[in-house]
C-alpha cells in the first residue's frame, strides 16, 4: 500500500500549496520514489471548464481532455508526468456522483448522509487513484483553506482515511506568517490556522511557513511549542526568484528525512543535480529578450500561467531570461500597435473566448507580420492571424469568425456542424490529446523535428475549410493538420523570422526539462544572437 502526504493550508488561500505539494514530489522522486497527485477542489462546479479566468486563473487541460485547477500544471511541469480527470476531485463531481446512485437505487433505500456516503465516495475515488496508478506516493493537496465549509467534508474523509490506514499517513500545513511595519514576523494566524486544523481532528506532522523572509529560529521555536510538532518540522517558505528553487529549499531543512522518519522509510536514491543546474541557469543566464502577451486578461497573469512558465523552460533553454510585458489587447485598439510592440523581441497572441479585443490582436498581428517581429499565436491567436490574413493579404474585407460576428461575409473561422447543435457549454468542446500531422520541410517541422505529434486542445471554433485553397494561394501554410476530422492544426508565414499559430495549446506540455517545441523556437528566433 502507498504511502499518503495530504497537504492543506490555512490563513488565507494562494499561498503556494500547489508549487508545495509539487515540490514534495520532486524531492521522493529525487529519493528513488514515484509519486501521484490529486487535486481536491471544494466549489460545485463539476470541474474548472466553465469558470472564468478572473475566478480561477487558466483553465488547465490534460490529455484526456480534463478541464482542471491550474495546479495540475504545477504538479506536470515540476514532476515530468502526465495527470487526468481523475488526478482532480470537486465536489460537484462528487455530489453529482452520490446523487446519480441514490436515484439508482444503488444505496438499497438508506437515508443518504454526508457521513458516510459523501465521505466514502472521495475515500473511494482517492484510493481508486492510488490503485490505478501503483506508485510509492499518493499527494493529497486540499483547496482553499482549512475552515472553509466547502473543504470540511474532504478533511472529514481524509480524518477516516488517515484512521484506517495508521502509520501510513502525513500531513502537512502550509500557513502564512506575516510581516509588520517593524519587520517582525506575527506567528499568531500560523497558530489560529493549526489551531482550526486540530479541531477537525487532525494533527499536522509538518507546518510551511510562507514569508517574505527565512524564519528565524527563535519564529519556528516558537510555532513547534504552540503548534506542538519538533522544532525540525517547522519548515521556511521564504519569496524566491524562481518556483523551481522550492524543492532545494526544503530539502536543505531536512524535508525528506522528516517524510521519512515518520513514514518509516529509507531513501533509495539522492540525486537533485540536474534540477539544480537547471535552478542554476534560470537564475544566472547569459542573454535577455522581452516577449509582449497580448492578451484580454493580461492584468491578471495567472489567467496565462502555463504561457508564462513555458517562456521561463525556454529560456533556460536558450541561456536568456524572458522577460514578459503584458499588453491588453484593447489598449492596443485604443493607441495602436507600435507604441506596445515596437521594442518587442517576439509577440505572443493567447487563447481567450469572446468578442472583446478581438481588433486589437488582429492589429498586432498584422504589426508583427509586417515588421517581421517573431510571433506565436495559439488558439484564439491562430484564429485571429487568420483573420488578419484573410482581410489584409487575401482582400476579404470583413472576414471574421463566427465567434466574434455570426454575420461576417467571409467566415473564415467557424463551428463545425456538431458545434452548431448544442447549447451547452461544459465538456463541449473539442478537449485533450488530437494527433496532428507536420509537413516535411516547414517551421512547425524543424521546431518539433518529427511529423506525428500529440497536443492537448480546448476550443470551439474552427478554420473553415472552404476558405483553405483561397488562404493557401496567397501565401498561408498550413503546415500541420489533423488528418482523420481534416482540420487546421497549424499555419506559418514563409519569408519572416519566425511566424506561426497552432490550435492547440502547446504550453500544457512544456516541462522545465523539455520545453514545448514552439516556445523554444519562438525564444531562439526572439534571442539576438540567432537574428
Amino acid at each position: 500500500m502507498p504511502r499518503f502526504i495530504v497537504i492543506t493550508g490555512g490563513v488565507l488561500s494562494g499561498l503556494g500549496k500547489g508549487v508545495t505539494t509539487a515540490s514534495i514530489g520532486k524531492i521522493l522522486q529525487s529519493k528513488g520514489f514515484s509519486v501521484v497527485p490529486i487535486k481536491i477542489d471544494g466549489y460545485l462546479n463539476t470541474d474548472a471548464g466553465t469558470m472564468n479566468p478572473y475566478e480561477h486563473g487558466e483553465v488547465y487541460v490534460t490529455d484526456d481532455g480534463g478541464e482542471i485547477d491550474l495546479d495540475i500544471g504545477h504538479y506536470e511541469r515540476f514532476l515530468n508526468m502526465d495527470l487526468g480527470k481523475e488526478n482532480n476531485i470537486t465536489t460537484g463531481s462528487v455530489y453529482g456522483e452520490v446523487i446519480r446512485k441514490e436515484r439508482r437505487g444503488d444505496y438499497l433505500g438508506k437515508t443518504v448522509q454526508v457521513i458516510p456516503h459523501i465521505t466514502n465516495e472521495i475515500k473511494q475515488r482517492i484510493m481508486r487513484v492510488a490503485k490505478k496508478a501503483n506508485r510509492d506516493f499518493v499527494l493529497i493537496e486540499v483547496g482553499g483553506t482549512i475552515g472553509d465549509l466547502e473543504n470540511m467534508v474532504f478533511v472529514e474523509a481524509l480524518r477516516q482515511l488517515a484512521a484506517e490506514n495508521p502509520h501510513k499517513f502525513l500531513f502537512v500545513h502550509v500557513t502564512l506568517v506575516p510581516t509588520i511595519v517593524s519587520g517582525e514576523h506575527k506567528t499568531k494566524p500560523t497558530q489560529r490556522s493549526v489551531r482550526e486544523l486540530q479541531s477537525l481532528g487532525i494533527q499536522p506532522n509538518v507546518i510551511i511557513c510562507r514569508a517574505d523572509k527565512e524564519l528565524s529560529k527563535n519564529i519556528k521555536e516558537k510555532i513547534a511549542l504552540f503548534c506542538s510538532v519538533p522544532k525540525n518540522s517547522v519548515i521556511s517558505n521564504p519569496n524566491v526568484e524562481s518556483l523551481y528553487e522550492i524543492p532545494l529549499i526544503f530539502e536543505e531543512q531536512g524535508l525528506s528525512d522528516i517524510i521519512f522518519k515518520h513514514l518509516n522509510l529509507k531513501p533509495r536514491a539522492q540525486d537533485l543535480r540536474k534540477w539544480r543546474q537547471l535552478v542554476k541557469r534560470s537564475k544566472y543566464p547569459h542573454g535577455e529578450i522581452t516577449i509582449v502577451i497580448v492578451g484580454k486578461y493580461a492584468h491578471l497573469e495567472d489567467a496565462y500561467l502555463s504561457i508564462k512558465e513555458a517562456l521561463h523552460h525556454a529560456g533556460i533553454k536558450n541561456d536568456v531570461r524572458v522577460n514578459i510585458k503584458w499588453v491588453e489587447a484593447e489598449d492596443i485598439e485604443d493607441a495602436g500597435p507600435e507604441k506596445y510592440l515596437r521594442d518587442a523581441d517576439g509577440v505572443i497572441v493567447p487563447g481567450g473566448f469572446g468578442a472583446r479585443g478581438t481588433e486589437g490582436k488582429i492589429s498586432a498581428i498584422q504589426y508583427v507580420r509586417e515588421n517581421k517581429i517573431p510571433f506565436l499565436g495559439i488558439c484564439y491567436g491562430l484564429h485571429m492571424a487568420v483573420v488578419e490574413f484573410a482581410r489584409n493579404v487575401c482582400g476579404m474585407k470583413g472576414a471574421n469568425s463566427t465567434e466574434v460576428d455570426p454575420k461576417t461575409p467571409y467566415p473564415v473561422i467557424d463551428l463545425l456542424p456538431e458545434q452548431k447543435k448544442t447549447s451547452e457549454k461544459g465538456g463541449t468542446m473539442r478537449l485533450g490529446a488530437y494527433k496532428c500531422e507536420i509537413k516535411r520541410g516547414t517551421t512547425a517541422y524543424k521546431a518539433y523535428g518529427k511529423t506525428q505529434i500529440l497536443e492537448r486542445h480546448r476550443h470551439r471554433w474552427e478554420v473553415n475549410n472552404k476558405f483553405r485553397k483561397r488562404l493557401e494561394a496567397k501565401g498561408l501554410i498550413i503546415s500541420g493538420i489533423n488528418k482523420d476530422r481534416n482540420l487546421v492544426e497549424i499555419i506559418e508565414l514563409r519569408n519572416h523570422p519566425y511566424f506561426i499559430a497552432s490550435q492547440f495549446h502547446p504550453e500544457f506540455k512544456s516541462r522545465i526539462e523539455r520545453p514545448a517545441p514552439l516556445f523554444d523556437a519562438l525564444v531562439r528566433a526572439a534571442t539576438p544572437l540567432s537574428k
